[in-house]
């Protein structure tokens, strides 16, 4: 059985770590190299950087601090923000990325999901989706969360998985920095419509609610002011989730 992980999360504006509730009243966080160092080596199993702000500002994602997070992990790292072509993939690919989240991009041009994972393989490519209940459907946001479609969060989930992604990064948008619990509901659902792993994002506050996600089928858990401000230390957390059953790497 594959080890389940723990992945903090950079998201990064203006090349600094931010962190907000519900994607807005963004707060500093710190350096993003210094913080990649540490969550090094603190034993996570992955690293994601996200550049939130480049698709709103029609930019390509950060590729010097992209190469400087890189220089200082040695464990898988994804890069999200701003990658509209192969072009951009392969840059970052090339440039200390292990894997590349497309989000925004994979809306509008849903080819390039497939297009990608033909040519750097499926385990390269991760799509974020930032779902937000409104009435009784998880609606599907892009560009930060600013811009609601019109697609069904399962339906998109599923159709991501059909066009060739490796994996789907999984926000809920009204658990965002609340530490209320990560989107059980959606994500126990989820891992039963689709074969490929489910990182489960939003919401984490404390070794419960990962625990939770875990049992709920998450084959992954991303969280980040959690980890920031070191109200919740990785190791302290495997910890915990091994001795509660959970196949972690310790």
């Amino acid at each position: 059985m594959l080890a389940k992980r723990i992945i903090p999360c950079l998201d990064v504006k203006d090349g600094k770590v931010v962190k907000g509730t519900n994607f807005i009243n963004l707060r500093d966080a710190g350096s993003a190299v210094e913080l990649a160092e540490r969550y090094y080596q603190e034993g996570a199993d992955e690293l994601v950087f996200l550049d939130i702000t480049a698709s709103i500002e029609k930019r390509k994602t950060l590729i010097q601090l992209v190469k400087d997070v890189s220089s200082v992990i040695r464990i898988p790292f994804t890069v999200g923000g701003g990658i509209s072509d192969i072009k951009d993939i392969s840059d970052l690919l090339n440039n200390g990325a292990d894997k590349i989240s497309l989000n925004t991009s994979a809306i509008k041009n849903p080819e390039l999901i497939s297009d990608a994972a033909k040519r750097f393989g499926s385990q390269a490519i991760v799509v974020a989706i930032d779902v937000k209940r409104i009435s009784d459907n998880y609606k599907v946001f892009i560009k930060g969360g600013r811009e609601e479609t019109a697609w069904d969060g399962y339906s998109w989930c599923k159709k991501a998985e059909e066009l060739g992604a490796g994996e789907i990064l999984l926000t809920s948008m009204d658990k965002d920095g609340t530490k209320s619990g990560f989107d059980i509901e959606f994500i126990s659902k989820l891992v039963k419509i689709v074969k490929i792993p489910v990182i489960a994002s939003g919401g984490a506050g404390n070794e419960t609610h990962f625990l939770d996600a875990f049992n709920a089928g998450a084959d992954a858990c991303l969280a980040a002011s959690l980890f920031h401000y070191q109200e919740l230390k990785i190791s302290e957390l495997k910890s915990f989730l091994f001795q509660k059953g959970v196949n972690v790497r310790l």
